[in-house]
């Protein structure tokens, strides 16, 4: 069955794969399942509710909602009425809410919770197109989403003959969602993609992802990311049962729960986890620490090309899966066939590692407005390659502009964004071309990113630094939980680093050294020298105009609730260089004020070398 709007999904399941648990969530301790026939009624029961409330295609309704069965009635039973689905970020802070809550133009919000109404009714109170707050959960005095639901029955013999004409009518062409970039910099830009958007992308990587009908699927990132959604639908369309996790801090209880054979997820969820097993592999001793160091360096040595792997490495290879990396195969859950890495690049020597224990990681790239794959690794050597993001997808073509910047046209691209052609015209060219603002390179077979073209900065010395390609070597570091690297128009590179306080805590532990908090910490005279030392180590694999010649500390994670990171966790460069204004400009000697951000004195790491 040819795929081209979101719910042929379901009528192909209904038809093919009419499974037991399609759907599945954790909730007040037990696992609560929805058979595909559950979850269509669900879906035309839902569709039955909003036509009865006056929804018509091209209305729109936002949800602020965690991953839960429901997104999917409620985003099906949009779809197949016309209606578009703005799903949004629970934490985007409250004027970004307010703007999206207007700019959208949505008649109705659906949130989830109590907690998301409490923060939401007040802003929405103030828009007078949004005619009614719903809820997942059951909050006092507050219309229940099941209400549309019921309204739905009690209304099927009236539009139960009618809803097949209804989607008959639907094009892949129609808007099905308006999505919200999460805005690094800026305001959010409503991404306008079609129904066919989606399908075309799901199509062109169905048969590229290694898993089969009756496997399981766990999901936890934001079902309003652009990649959760369309590996959402492209692992229902393969016919996966897919589970939602309880919350995301029962990830890992909830994988031992499930043992799923793939998920989705970002790189700092797997240096978390890489972070995670290393710290258990330092509380071993002898033999057995031994034996898990080796193994760790055997990993990273890992290529993907088995020309390149002598006869020794594999059976030293053989014998590390055995004894090490089986059991960091029994804690992802024992079955896991692949994982999908995206929203951000990952340290070639992760994916190098975890394809050494076993473990494929799909890192893909794209964008929202591409919806959002443009290329990923899959399978084997050559289209798997650690450090690139993979073959161009059948479907789409990829060119470079002179200056190196990524252009990408097919199927997939946006529509474009919403009230505000002007922005449109700027991203797509009188050819059709996206300019993703990415730049990049196509060799052995694979496209290569090297850096976002607006982070890109030059120093006074002419040389230029790609921030990101640096920031990555040195968060291999387990002293290094974020950093953010700068210096346009300076003589060198500095960096203001968050630590991995986890880690430094117990190196402090073990060397005895006595603090308040973290802000006692990160002033210690010997935690700045083992700062010191780790950036002199780093700085020798680097090319001399890369090297961070000064940083400073600070004595707080960053993370999306206090506003450091997007909520797909990239760093908003913007507001971190507004918020330590005073120490980047002590760094490079504008000022002598160190204020009170959270920071240490800087350290110099030029050693009276001139520039």
């Amino acid at each position: 069955m040819d795929l081209e709007r979101n719910f042929d999904i379901l009528d192909q399941n209904v038809k093919e794969n009419n499974q037991k648990i399609a759907l599945s969530i954790k909730r007040n301790g037990r696992w609560e399942n929805f058979s595909t026939n559950e979850y269509k009624e669900m879906v035309d029961n839902f569709s039955y509710g909003l036509l009865a409330l006056g929804f018509k295609k091209g209305d729109k309704i936002l949800t602020i909602s965690n991953n839960r069965p429901e997104w999917n009635f409620a985003d099906m039973g949009m779809g197949q009425i016309g209606v578009v689905h703005v799903p949004v970020y629970p934490n985007i802070g409250p004027h970004e809410h307010r703007y999206i809550l207007e700019h959208s133009d949505a008649r109705l919000a659906i949130l989830s919770s109590k907690e998301y109404y409490d923060k939401i009714k007040p802003l929405a109170d103030e828009v007078p197109k949004i005619e009614n707050i719903y809820t997942y959960d059951k909050v006092a005095g507050v219309p229940n989403w099941r209400e549309i639901v019921e309204l739905g029955k009690k209304n099927k013999a009236r539009f139960e003959k009618g809803l097949p004409k209804i989607k008959e009518s639907i094009s892949k062409d129609d808007l099905l969602s308006i999505i919200y970039t999460s805005g690094t910099t800026g305001r959010s830009k409503g991404v306008m993609l079609t129904h066919y958007n989606f399908m075309s992308n799901v199509t062109a990587t169905r048969n590229l992802l290694d898993v089969d009908a009756g496997d399981r699927w766990l999901s936890f990132l934001p079902m309003c990311h652009v990649l959760e959604r369309m590996v959402n639908y492209l692992v229902q369309a393969k016919g996966l049962g897919v589970y939602y996790v309880e919350s995301i801090d029962t990830i890992g209880e909830n994988i031992n729960e499930v043992h799923p054979h793939g998920f989705a997820t970002v790189p700092r969820v797997l240096e978390k986890l890489f972070d995670k097993i290393m710290l258990k592999g330092k509380e071993l001793s002898g033999i057995k620490r031994w034996l898990f160091d080796w193994a760790v360096e055997l990993g990273v040595q890992y290529d993907d090309n088995p020309a390149n792997r002598s006869n020794m490495y594999n059976k030293k290879l053989n014998i590390a899966r055995k004894l090490i990396f089986s059991k960091w195969q029994e804690a992802l859950g024992g079955e896991l066939k692949v994982v999908i890495s995206g929203g951000a690049a990952l340290q070639p020597r992760l994916a190098r590692l975890f394809s050494a224990v076993g473990i494929k990681i799909a890192q893909g790239y794209g964008l929202t407005e591409t919806s959002p794959v443009i290329s990923v690794n899959y399978g084997d050597y050559p289209t798997m390659q650690a450090g690139s993001v993979g073959p161009v997808l059948d479907n789409i073509e990829v060119k470079m502009a002179e200056d190196g910047e990524i252009l990408m046209r097919g199927p997939s691209l946006m529509v474009g964004y919403y009230k505000d052609p002007e922005k449109t015209k700027e991203a797509i060219d009188e050819q059709g071309f996206f300019h993703t603002g990415d730049i990049g390179k196509i060799e052995n077979g694979a496209l290569w990113i090297t850096d976002r073209k607006k982070e890109i900065f030059k120093l006074s010395t002419g040389k230029y630094v790609a921030p990101q390609i640096v920031e990555n070597v040195f968060k291999e570091s387990p002293l290094i939980e974020q950093i953010l690297v700068v210096g346009e128009g300076e003589k060198f590179a500095a960096a203001i680093i968050s630590p991995n306080f986890h880690y430094l805590h117990g190196w402090c532990f073990k060397n005895n050294i006595k603090f308040r908090d973290n802000r006692d910490l990160v002033h210690h005279e010997k935690v700045r020298a083992r700062y010191q030392e780790e950036i002199d180590r780093i700085n020798k694999s680097l090319g001399r105009h890369r090297q961070i010649k000064k940083f400073a500390l600070t004595c707080r994670e960053w993370s999306t609730e206090t506003g450091e990171l997007s909520p797909t966790l990239k760093l908003k460069r913007n507001q971190l260089k507004k918020v330590y204004k005073t120490k980047l400009d002590n760094m490079y000697g504008y000022t002598d004020d160190y204020g009170d951000l959270g920071l240490v004195g800087t350290v110099n790491t030029n050693k009276g070398k001139k520039e």
